[in-house]
């Protein structure tokens, strides 16, 4: 297929799925394969995430087709916490445009941990990429409307139009978060210093906290990547959310940050643009093909899902999903003019 941008066709070639019982039978051999895994830990520097099931484990699939394949514990809801990260920073090239958002928080990864304050003195006040929190913050900030509750509200609509249908807070790990995120804090008195942030510090703060405390599930995790993989349509409603471009700045971010320092790591193993969540969700996107919403609290040090990223590994492998994977290819020899 062909698309135009700035008066350019561009040629995009992405592939396909296999067909639905091979989808449907990988969906669930990935949750089998690793439901039993009991290796990492349950987050507890927010104290309410401390409170969640261990056992918990949903593998989804969304199909650009609008297809969905899900396994386990595919309805257990979850807050997003840093998966929202993602989605508001396309809300945000939506709204603002390619080089407005770049050049305000950045696209480089930090190598440093998500919430370091390092890294934002380092860089003269920039925040360097949307996946950290610092540049999640400045996305945020970016955000349309007057107030911060209408800021929230362009959010909250954006995200649920990603998803397919409302979502809403989760109140009790709203509270938590809000008791226990004085380095956010203190990250956004630090950008509003180098002029980063013009809007009050403590109230986008407060806004990028009801944000990370969006209820979701994996089938929800699927269906937003999925819209990203589909070109910003999303594939069960019909609707859509962003354009084609952003739809390309956010997955190429997501690439080359979306697992922080791990992210490196993550690309060469799998091969797919993803964002994970302290709280164990993981989304993994395949252009033009769809996507992969898994949920497991159990998480490594890098803040990752151990079940959900053994999942997407094996369903990257068996389903063809790695960008970087390819056959050699014989061409028919062609025959030389007489």
């Amino acid at each position: 297929m062909s698309t135009e941008i700035d008066g350019v066709r561009q040629e995009v070639s992405t592939g396909s799925l296999p067909g639905w019982d091979r989808v449907e039978e990988l969906v669930r051999d990935a949750h089998a394969r690793y439901r039993d895994r009991d290796e990492g830990l349950v987050a507890d520097y927010i104290p309410v995430l401390a409170e969640a099931d261990p056992a918990l484990f949903g593998v989804v699939v969304a199909e650009t087709s609008g297809a969905l394949h899900a396994a386990g514990d595919a309805d257990a809801g979850f807050s997003i916490q840093s998966i929202s990260k993602a989605f508001v920073y396309a809300l945000a090239c939506e709204a603002l445009g390619h080089e407005v958002v770049r050049d305000r928080v950045g696209v480089n990864n930090t190598g440093l941990a998500f919430n370091s304050v390092i890294a934002v003195e380092l860089n003269d006040g920039h925040p360097m990429n949307p996946m950290v929190n610092a540049g999640a913050l400045a996305t945020t900030a970016l955000l349309p409307g007057a107030t911060p509750e209408e800021q929230w509200a362009h959010l909250v609509a954006g995200l649920g139009r990603f998803a397919g249908r409302d979502l809403g807070v989760d109140d009790a790990v709203y509270a938590s978060e809000a008791a226990t995120n004085q380095r956010n804090r203190a990250i956004a008195r630090l950008l509003e210093s180098y002029g980063r942030i013009e809007a009050d510090p403590l109230a986008v703060v407060d806004v990028y906290t009801r944000q990370c405390a969006l209820r979701v599930d994996a089938r929800d995790l699927a269906v937003m990547g999925a819209t990203l993989a589909d070109g910003g349509v999303n594939p069960v409603t019909g609707e859509r959310v962003v354009a084609a471009q952003v739809c390309r700045d956010a997955l190429a971010v997501l690439a080359s940050t979306g697992m922080y320092e791990r992210s490196g790591e993550w690309l060469f193993e799998i091969g797919l643009p993803a964002k994970s969540g302290v709280s164990g969700g993981i989304v993994a996107v395949a252009p033009g093909k769809g996507a992969i919403g898994t949920f497991s609290p159990r998480i490594d040090p890098a803040g990752n899902s151990v079940r959900g990223r053994l999942a997407t590994a094996h369903l990257s492998r068996t389903l063809g999903l790695n960008l970087f994977a390819s056959a050699a290819h014989v061409a028919e020899r062609a025959e030389a003019p007489a």
